[in-house]
């Protein structure tokens, strides 16, 4: 009942009265604690925990990879990126939204970041598709949806906080998002694709480009394969641990961005510091407050509670599969996805491992379902980037477009639970 009330009634008004998400978990677990124990229980749980998380070697992955996606984002890396993309498939109709989808997807490779991909391709796509009077809400809703793959395609600060939060191999986890990372741009792509073949209109050819131009093109893109080969395939070959992959990135970005291609100037590069910081404090308050208020649910026993409850339910486990991602999908509709992803995986990871679910392939599943939260409304944050950075394009517009390609996500987490091989094939070729 302790448990209940927590989640149900104290969090659920913290969070209404905007109060950020990692001091709400981090108050209800305390006075949680204190209430089901004692004063002195929470204090030295606080005290205990704290101390064990801001002292944890892993946790330095965050930072390291944040940064190196704010020393590609201060250096140009996307705006090269999206240059290449559009030179290549800019002529095709439809071409430019397909190319900026395929410039997220490259720039999610190396940043993870949503709101920052948003953010970068609303200011340099997004004037491209006006030129050619395309629609509106087509725009803003491969620009908002294609910046949700930051957080599906490695590095990914989701997959990232869930294998830190599990014990599970973060290296694994990248791996397994790799493919529905792939396939939910190439499902994109193809929606952008019918949807300019029923409404030609819409999204009218480019300018074309000789195929001389193409091939001075592909420079652009050559930084973002190196970086990203450079991190996946040490994590591959087990050159280096996922905390060594982080520093190994942050310098590889630092030597592309600066002695290498002189790109990064002194202000980018402090920019791009702070710009990591700023992130990096979000992320690991949040991680602070989930654990502290995970610590409350195990005591309240409320975890336990729920996997017998579901246990003795006569129902195939995949039915419960799918009640447990519709949950998630709609409380991201609501709340930021991330701390509701931590809120909830001392109640449904146990659940999931109960019922045979392989943990790697329930992380990546939970990422790509996460991402709905980034798009829809109330709270849909990658939608508000874009229509803040567009004056001419209403909320309203924006949510439009992102609506066409909902069937992508859905038929993305279809296919991964049909068939779950598609997810755990790279990792079981790491080391």
């Amino acid at each position: 009942m302790a448990g209940l009330v927590g989640i149900l009634v104290l969090l659920v008004v913290m969070i209404v009265l905007q109060m950020p998400v990692g001091f709400s978990m981090a108050l209800v677990g305390f006075f949680g604690i204190w209430y089901v124990t004692s004063l002195s229980s929470a204090l030295s749980t606080i005290g205990t925990e704290t101390w064990a998380i801001f002292s944890s070697y892993s946790l330095t992955v965050i930072p390291l990879f944040i940064l190196m996606g704010t020393i590609c984002f201060h250096s140009g890396v996307n705006r090269n990126l999206y240059q290449t993309a559009h030179k290549w498939f800019g002529r095709t109709r439809g071409g430019i939204a397909m190319a900026t989808v395929m410039a997220c997807a490259g720039f999610a490779a190396i940043c993870g970041s949503n709101n920052a991909t948003a953010a970068t391709m609303t200011t340099v796509a997004l004037p491209e598709m006006k030129k050619y009077n395309y629609n509106k809400a087509l725009s803003a809703g491969s620009i908002a949806c294609g910046s949700t793959l930051g957080v599906v395609i490695p590095p990914s600060v989701v997959l990232i906080v869930y294998g830190i939060q599990t014990g599970q191999s973060i290296g694994k986890l990248f791996w397994g998002s790799t493919l529905p990372g792939i396939l939910m741009t190439v499902l994109f792509c193809l929606t952008i694709y019918l949807l300019c073949v029923k409404h030609p209109e819409w999204g009218p050819g480019g300018e074309k480009v000789t195929i001389i131009d193409k091939i001075k093109s592909i420079p652009g893109a050559t930084e973002m394969i190196i970086l990203f080969g450079l991190v996946m395939g040490g994590l591959y070959t087990g050159a280096y641990t996922p905390t060594e992959a982080g520093a190994a990135g942050a310098f590889f970005a630092l030597l592309i961005a600066g002695p290498i291609r002189r790109k990064l100037k002194w202000k980018g590069f402090v920019s791009a510091i702070v710009d990591a910081l700023k992130v990096t404090c979000m992320v690991i308050v949040i991680v602070w407050g989930a654990v502290i208020f995970g610590r409350f649910l195990t005591i309240s026993r409320l975890p336990f509670l729920a996997v017998d409850l579901v246990s003795t339910l006569q129902v195939p486990p995949f039915m419960i599969m799918v009640c447990i991602l519709i949950i998630y999908a709609i409380a991201g509709m609501v709340m930021d996805a991330l701390g509701f992803l931590l809120i909830s995986i001392p109640i449904f990871y146990p659940m999931a491992i109960n019922l045979g679910y392989d943990p790697i392939w329930f992380g990546c599943i939970l990422t790509v379902v996460t991402t709905l939260g980034a798009i829809t409304p109330p709270v849909g944050i990658c939608a508000y980037v874009v229509s803040g950075m567009a004056d001419d394009i209403p909320l309203s517009t924006v949510f439009k477009g992102v609506f066409w390609f909902i069937p992508a996500y859905v038929v993305t987490m279809a296919l991964m639970i049909i068939f779950p091989n598609f997810v755990l094939f790279l990792p079981r070729l790491i080391r």
